[in-house]
């Protein structure tokens, strides 16, 4: 612990903080998710703030202590290097640089799915309906629902109450993608394991499975390229993998940036 360095302890404490509070304030009926989580820009829950304070909120214990610990191993190094102004200056760029390009990456997303949506508005039956669902809403409806729901709209096509509640669905849908948020530092710790590569690329690492040790540079290339793949194919996880490659790009390029403007390398 005496290795903690100031700007990350204070980081630190606030992320408990906020894990606490809103803990606490779960019990009352109060979701401070709701206003500090980030959600998409055409959610009616969104608000600018949220790039920001995104960053300080977190989905568990678990979660929370898995970005703490590595903010405290790498980024305390990354501080007594750069000091503390800077550090919080490159941590805040990270963050926000990964929620940018994660909000990016849903924009596509959602967007593809309401052009598809809206090409199904267009021919809506209940086969188009069913190809949709399967394609689309996966494991927000049930095989069995769907099917029951498919057959029974098949028995009368042209029945204006099935049309209506098959819109139904495809709306609200479309809306609970609009409202998933996101929480946590991992972005920015993404961006602060980026500049521990560049800065300390020889530091051996002893990973814990499996318990070898290995090169920083090495480990943070691996897991670069592994959160890209995974973000790649795992579209629509719970995870937000293209928030941890938006870290590390924004790190990387602001790193260079201050390389370029400077004779030294930090």
């Amino acid at each position: 612990m005496r290795n903690l360095s100031p700007v990350v302890k204070n980081l630190i404490i606030i992320n408990v903080v906020l894990l606490l509070l809103t803990t606490l304030l779960e019990r009352t009926g109060f979701d401070l998710v709701r206003y500090l989580g980030l959600f998409y820009p055409g959610s009616q829950y969104f608000m600018p703030h949220q790039l920001v304070t995104h960053m300080f909120m977190h989905g568990g214990l678990m979660h929370i202590f898995f970005n703490m610990y590595a903010l405290w191993i790498f980024g305390s190094a990354l501080e007594q290097v750069w000091g503390g102004k800077r550090f919080l200056f490159y941590y805040f760029v990270t963050g926000v640089g990964a929620a940018s390009l994660h909000l990016l990456v849903s924009w596509i997303e959602i967007s593809h799915v309401q052009s598809a949506a809206k090409a199904l508005m267009n021919t809506l039956t209940p086969d188009a309906f069913e190809e949709f669902a399967v394609k689309y809403l996966g494991k927000s409806v049930s095989p069995d629902a769907l099917d029951n729901f498919v057959s029974r709209w098949s028995l009368t096509p042209d029945s204006s109450a099935y049309l209506a509640q098959a819109e139904e669905t495809v709306s609200n849908f479309i809306v609970r993608m609009m409202d998933i948020p996101t929480v946590g530092a991992s972005g920015a710790v993404f961006g602060v394991l980026l500049a521990f590569g560049m800065l300390f690329p020889n530091t051996q690492l002893m990973l814990l499975f499996p318990p070898i040790p290995i090169k920083a540079k090495y480990f943070v290339i691996g897991y670069g390229v592994l959160e890209l793949l995974l973000g790649l194919s795992n579209t629509g996880s719970n995870v937000a993998h293209f928030a941890h490659v938006g870290g590390m790009i924004f790190g990387f390029l602001l790193i260079k940036y201050w390389q370029k403007k400077s004779q030294h390398f930090y």
